[in-house]
């Protein structure tokens, strides 16, 4: 069984939403962070996502994938979904939504904990 749990984390907010993040945002993640970040000096934020793998004998595997990044002042881009037409990852100037599924596939936080759990598992 593979479960994981994501979520943004928000340097002017104190780190929040964090795991709550889905709820937190209610469907209006662009507008809600947009809106809570206005004004503040720190935009900084990170994608974290969290894999766990139980294996049928029990064993537990676990993936971190941490993805840092900033709260851009307005959206923009097509592609990707919650927070990713305000995200842009540290290195790069345009939003996750600009940068495309292709660059998400193998840079966002899910796929670096997707790599981390297959390395903590020996492959």
């Amino acid at each position: 069984m593979l479960a994981d749990d994501s979520g943004i984390e928000v340097a002017a907010l104190g780190g929040a939403p964090g795991v709550v993040t889905a709820r937190w945002a209610a469907g209006r993640h662009v507008e809600k962070l947009l809106a809570a970040v206005d004004g503040a000096a720190d935009r900084g934020a990170r994608y974290v996502c969290e894999l766990v793998l139980l294996a049928p004998d029990g064993t537990e595997h676990r993936g971190t994938g941490v993805l840092e990044g900033t709260v851009a002042g307005a959206p923009a881009g097509a592609s990707g979904f919650g927070f990713d037409p305000v995200f842009v990852p540290r290195g790069e100037s345009r939003t996750v939504a600009e940068l495309g599924d292709d660059w998400k596939a193998s840079h966002s936080h899910r796929a670096l904990a997707a790599r981390d759990l297959r390395r903590r598992m020996g492959e």
